[in-house]
């Protein structure tokens, strides 16, 4: 992943080439699975089925092509077993063909494997979840502070993102940087590019995701078996499960770099010098294939079914799948509702993007990418092949548009809040209607009756709310399997949301940047390498970000040297102002969003090549 400096989205909605053909092993030859894997190929679904709307139908490779996805693979579980894999497009540009033994970065689903391992010492009895982990660390150890002194950090946790740990991911490394080892990782030092790995909330209180708590883990899990961790999930997990394709080494070795995907960004170019390398194997540094994670999800549904404990038992992996805090397990994001209850992990590396989704009863499904549009592929796959074996959830849902007055949208028109920094808005423009959130570009939504309505693009409904005054009071927005309520904005502030979103809008139509943008993007370059930004200068939520992520932006800046130049490139659907920063040693993109007294709303840093 990029390191970005960011403010946590709030919700996800306002979110043909000559390709080789497919190649695919067998596991299954009835022909209802190859009509479904041919409807999968050949007609992907949108996440809103419109019902007497004509639909073109999508081919899967020039979605990928449109997309700029070089490859695919796929698994699919049903019933308890690996129905059929393929790979899709390319392992790098002009190369061999993607297979379904085409090594992938798993990115963060390697939180997965690290669970499995930890758990399946926990029921042998050599660790406990609830212990202080100090007790089993031995290279380091959690530095003591006033969170740690309320509360001791415990392994469960570490795996449910609940011990105040901070530094969510991490950026890789690579091929020509120097590799840090666990111990610099785990502090911040050089040439660690993150920042060190702390307690800053008191543990258990809060619900965070950090990958900095699994380095913690590995730490752990080498200390307690006294082996490299490689070696050691290999012995307690591929081996068992039979993940002949897996491993965590890092870097990868030349032999199986011959064979995985190469990285490429989200404008089809790819990473210079191939893939980054993560010696934060336990939340970033899985390579394996989708077939091989297919395994270790079936190896997970047969333990809960009391069918296998070649790895955990029944009882252990009905503790691992418990959902808790923000409905996480022990490794997993836990959804769905008995007795369709489901387990799965996204993850994201530089240059590669994947999913795992299994349900309990014994279907699924694993896609891996090697883009950095991976993730926009893949809910569109998977809400296929959802449709296809009629999931109870995940598919495509069906609404028909009703023709109503364009003026029974007036009343509604207005900006309704989600939550701090987080504001849906509401427009008419004749007989359109239109929202728009914050930090997001506009979408038309189609009505299903005069308080109800969808939009199209993204799997999302609205309700509007009738206060006892006969007035609209608020909204409920579905998606996601998640409703959020929002309250309406009285009349002038509902305006002036009104009116900086439509300057917004002006600006993205003119391509035009806002007034002192580039000299704000030199001060925040200047403020990041000293280490001392202005956080008075910002939106509460970005500072919060900011101060987490600083020590890692700092050695970013530092590394990129003195400014030499700030080139304007554009503007965004979103509002934010790209810009282009060429400095002594290589070059930023900065996308930034000011607020109307000036101040930085939203902003990312990334690296680019010079």
């Amino acid at each position: 992943m990029n390191l970005r400096l960011r403010t946590p989205a709030v919700v996800a909605v306002f979110a043909v080439s000559a390709w080789l053909a497919g190649s695919s092993i067998g596991f299954a030859t009835d022909s209802s699975v190859e009509r479904r894997i041919q409807h999968v190929e050949g007609d992907l679904l949108p996440p809103i089925l419109v019902i007497g709307e004509p639909r073109e139908k999508v081919r899967l490779l020039d979605r990928m092509a449109e997309l700029n996805v070089p490859a695919l693979s796929i698994a699919v579980i049903h019933n308890g077993r690996i129905d059929w894999a393929r790979g899709y497009g390319m392992r790098s540009a002009g190369g061999p063909p993607a297979t379904p033994e085409t090594l992938f970065q798993a990115a963060s689903i390697s939180k997965t494997i690290t669970a499995l391992a930890v758990l399946h010492l926990v029921q042998s009895g050599q660790i406990d979840l609830d212990k202080d982990v100090n007790q089993y660390l031995k290279s380091w150890k959690v530095p003591a502070n006033s969170f740690t002194d309320q509360t001791k950090v415990t392994l469960r946790e570490l795996l449910s993102h609940t011990a105040g740990m901070t530094v969510h991911g991490f950026p890789g490394y690579a091929p020509s940087a120097p590799l840090p080892t666990l111990l610099q990782v785990l502090d911040g030092t050089p040439p660690a590019n993150t920042s060190a790995i702390r307690v800053d909330i008191r543990p258990g209180t809060q619900w965070r995701y950090s990958g900095g708590g699994y380095v913690v883990v590995q730490q752990l899990l080498e200390d307690v078996t006294g082996q490299p961790f490689s070696r050691f999930v290999k012995g307690a997990v591929f081996v068992p499960i039979g993940m002949n394709h897996s491993t965590f080494d890092q870097p990868l070795s030349e032999r199986l770099l011959a064979g995985a995907a190469m990285p490429f960004d989200r404008n089809g170019k790819a990473l210079e010098g191939g893939p980054h390398s993560y010696p934060e194997k336990a939340p970033a540094g899985l390579w394996t294939t989708p077939s091989d994670l297919a395994r270790y999800a079936i190896e997970v549904q047969k333990s809960l079914g009391g069918h296998s404990k070649r790895v955990l038992s029944q009882k252990t992996t009905r503790e691992m799948l418990r959902p808790g805090m923000n409905n996480w397990g022990l490794g997993l994001s836990i959804g769905g509702t008995a007795p369709h209850q489901y387990f799965q992990h996204g993850g994201a590396n530089a240059g590669y993007q994947c999913g795992l989704i299994a349900f309990e009863d014994g279907d699924g499904a694993v896609l891996m990418t090697n883009s950095d549009n991976g993730n926009m592929l893949i809910s569109e796959v998977v809400g296929t092949i959802a449709h296809e074996y009629g999931w109870p959830d995940l598919q495509p849902t069906a609404h028909t548009i009703v023709k109503i007055d364009p003026k029974s949208f007036d009343p509604l028109v207005g900006s309704y809040q989600f939550g701090p920094g987080f504001v849906l808005s509401f427009t008419r423009e004749g007989d359109r209607f239109l929202s728009q959130a914050t930090h997001q570009g506009q979408i038309e939504i189609y009505p299903e009756s005069e308080r109800q309505y969808f939009a199209k693009d993204v799997g999302a409904t609205m309700t509007f709310e009738l206060g006892s005054e006969g007035r609209i009071r608020g909204l409920t927005l579905h998606q996601g399997n998640r409703d959020m309520h929002a309250e309406r904005l009285d009349d002038a502030a509902g305006k002036a949301t009104a009116d900086e979103l439509a300057a917004t809008n002006k600006r993205v139509r003119d391509q035009a940047p806002a007034p002192g943008g580039d000299q704000v993007v030199r001060r925040l370059m200047a403020e990041l390498a000293a280490g001392k930004p202005d956080y008075s200068q910002m939106s509460p939520m970005l500072g919060d970000v900011t101060r987490l992520q600083l020590e890692g932006l700092q050695k970013q800046a530092l590394q990129l040297g003195a400014v030499q130049s700030v080139a304007f490139h554009g503007v965004r659907p979103d509002g934010a102002d790209l810009y282009r920063v060429a400095c002594e040693h290589g070059v930023a993109e900065w996308g930034i969003t000011l607020s109307p007294d000036g101040k930085v709303d939203n902003a990312t840093f990334e690296l680019g090549t010079p």
